[in-house]
């Protein structure tokens, strides 16, 4: 009864199997009430002890927009150094699309989370994972609706913090660029490029211990995600 039919099934499926992590966006808008069907979406996530931890500033100042950039930038020729040897690699990805996508927001976590208990008393960090639910929710969304998203973590929190009047507790997690796209990358953009692969889920799942493999054979028979 609960069962979804299986086009509504295979779509779920494909939203989840497409999802990219985007860096090339067109600066086209994106329509204002896709953008809100986007946030709802953000807003309907899991949270621990239901405190919905997440806080989504829309950055539509352009200048406020070029400093967050310019933040990225240096984090990104400090990321550069501590990679040693691959740091002449890693300058050459391109790491984000804030000055090129339609819609750019910062998500963060609230402030007094100190008040929340309920599921955090020995892992407080439950918190950031309900906002990694959130911002999970909105990118399949924005899959579904034709749009990409990139998810950029080189920032200094502090830093982002005090250019958004972020208050005191509060803290920055992910500078989301969303926007239209020319196309969505065949495989993750880093898979592509030869800086990672995908591991197998075989090697991944255990089995009431861990290194203990779940199944003696492989996945292969499984739908691939």
């Amino acid at each position: 009864m609960n069962r979804f039919n299986n086009d509504e099934i295979a779509a779920v499926y494909r939203a989840i199997t497409e999802r990219r992590d985007m860096r090339h966006f067109r600066p086209d808008p994106v329509d204002p009430e896709v953008l809100q069907r986007l946030l709802h979406a953000a807003h309907l996530a899991p949270s621990v002890g239901y405190m919905q931890p997440w806080r989504f500033i829309r950055i539509t100042d352009a200048a406020l927009r070029r400093r967050i950039h310019a933040l990225v930038e240096q984090e990104r020729t400090q990321t550069a150094r501590a990679l040693g040897s691959q740091g002449d690699a890693f300058l050459r990805i391109k790491v984000e699309g804030i000055l090129e996508c339609g819609e750019l927001l910062v998500a963060a976590l609230m402030d007094g989370r100190e008040r929340h208990v309920f599921g955090r008393r020995t892992l407080p960090e439950m918190d950031l994972a309900s906002v990694a639910c959130a911002i999970q929710n909105l990118w399949l969304a924005a899959r579904a609706e034709g749009l990409g998203l990139g998810w950029v973590s080189l920032f200094d929190p502090q830093a982002l913090a005090e250019l958004l009047d972020i208050p005191p507790g509060g803290k920055p997690v992910a500078i989301l660029c969303l926007g239209h796209v020319e196309a969505l990358y065949d495989k993750p953009m880093l898979e592509q490029l030869g800086w990672g692969r995908r591991r197998a889920l075989k090697d991944l799942v255990f089995e009431n211990r861990w290194g203990t493999p779940q199944f003696n054979g492989d996945f292969d028979h499984l739908r691939k995600l």
